[in-house]
């Protein structure tokens, strides 16, 4: 098992940055792919980005794509998402999840998910 959990949320500026955090305990961190989605109200769960046990593989989302940046620290079993030139449009609870298979957009196939942190952007 694998225990998550989220920081960095608030609320900013459009335009502004935030960085989150996400601390794992549990089992060898560096073997799990670590992902983070978002949930706006009203909307279905969406991929952000995610990053392969090692940090050498990542994906993100089209409409992150040279905003956000995933990375993860092993030795603190910590992954961060930097989220620059933050949009209205970006508004939504955060999560951080993490698989034992591959690096995949589908949701679904995270078993390990955290709390949620809110992030709201203000235009």
């Amino acid at each position: 098992q694998v225990q998550l959990v989220e920081s960095g949320g608030g609320l900013v500026q459009a335009g502004g940055s935030l960085r989150l955090s996400c601390a794992a305990s549990g089992r060898t961190f560096s073997s799990v792919v670590m992902g983070w989605f978002r949930q706006a109200p009203g909307k279905e769960r969406e991929f952000v980005t995610a990053i392969s046990g090692s940090g050498s593989t990542t994906v993100y989302a089209d409409s992150v794509k040279g905003r956000f940046t995933i990375s993860r620290d092993n030795d603190k079993n910590t992954v961060y998402l930097q989220m620059n030139s933050l949009k209205p449009e970006d508004t939504a609870v955060y999560y951080c999840a993490g698989n034992p298979y591959t690096v995949v957009q589908n949701p679904r196939l995270y078993i390990y998910w955290g709390q949620g942190t809110q992030v709201t952007v203000s235009s």
